[in-house]
């Protein structure tokens, strides 16, 4: 199929690109376009402007920090997968972004999807927008009012669906930078690598001494929004309180039981291994 009709804008500045959507209710934003233009060739999108962002200036960023309560990755709205996955800063601030950003699609894709887009899509079956939620991380948005930023524990409405409102543009994502004591580790299962995920497991931990404090972990393609459950109080069997929270469903690509099992084999994997990170950044193992 074709896409429906549609205006087309390509400004040059972030107020042009505000003040268009502000006057057309209709409009979409156009950045990598990975997600949006399939959704308007199979018109299940129809919008009735797009607004190319990738003319505007000083987007493309990936920052890091490593000091104060700004310690983190900052992700600019144009940056590409790729960008951020071949960042050697990025991933040492924060590991977890590269151990799923590896898992995301595939190298064509990831050279044109942006970070930002692919978290403001709110697509559950997506790694980012649980990354960005297991980390407690937040989006900055503008819009003609101003600007806000928004957590990522408000940004997630339901399916595909988020808190920004139509003429607002996600213009940077900050990922917290992973804390002395800390540990993460993602895995996930799908039927080729670069395919959406059957069940995706992230997890974050942070230890005192060699005590587990503290145990959180996300999930991908488990239920219709980005999902974070803690599992501080159940490190022996993270996988029925996970299951506890989580309303795993069947869809063509996998049945509810099915995920619920892969739930109960990820979830311990994955804890471990975020355990042993921590414990190897502390220097108390010794890498192999």
């Amino acid at each position: 199929m074709k896409p429906a009709p549609f205006a087309y804008l390509r400004p040059t500045g972030l107020e042009e690109a505000l003040a268009a959507l502000a006057e057309e209710p209709g409009a979409k934003v156009l950045a990598g376009g990975q997600s949006l233009v399939p959704l308007l060739s199979m018109r299940l999108a129809a919008p009735s402007m797009l607004v190319d962002i990738n003319a505007l200036p000083d987007l493309g960023h990936v920052s890091t920090s490593r000091e104060g309560d700004g310690a983190g990755v900052r992700v600019g709205a144009l940056a590409r997968h790729a960008h951020v996955l071949a960042d050697r800063d990025a991933a040492e601030v924060q590991p977890l972004l590269a151990l799923a950003l590896s898992h995301v699609a595939h190298p064509t894709i990831r050279n044109r999807g942006t970070t930002v887009g692919s978290i403001v899509h709110a697509d559950a079956a997506a790694e980012m927008p649980m990354v960005l939620r297991l980390l407690g991380g937040s989006v900055d948005v503008a819009s003609v009012r101003g600007r806000r930023t928004i957590p990522a524990g408000d940004l997630f409405l339901g399916p595909l669906e988020s808190t920004l409102a139509h003429d607002e543009i996600a213009v940077e994502a900050f990922f917290p930078a992973l804390p002395a004591g800390g540990g993460v580790a993602f895995q996930e299962i799908a039927r080729r690598h670069g395919d959406y995920a059957l069940v995706g497991v992230a997890a974050l931990v942070q230890l005192d001494g060699d005590r587990v404090t503290s145990a959180r972990m996300g999930f991908v393609s488990v239920s219709d929004v980005p999902t974070v459950v803690d599992v501080t109080d159940a490190l022996d069997d993270p996988a029925a309180k996970a299951l506890a929270e989580l309303e795993p469903a069947d869809d063509i690509h996998a049945t509810a039981a099915y995920r619920a099992h892969l739930v109960k084999v990820l979830a311990p994997r994955v804890l471990a291994a975020a355990t042993d990170h921590a414990r190897t950044r502390a220097g108390e193992v010794t890498p192999a």
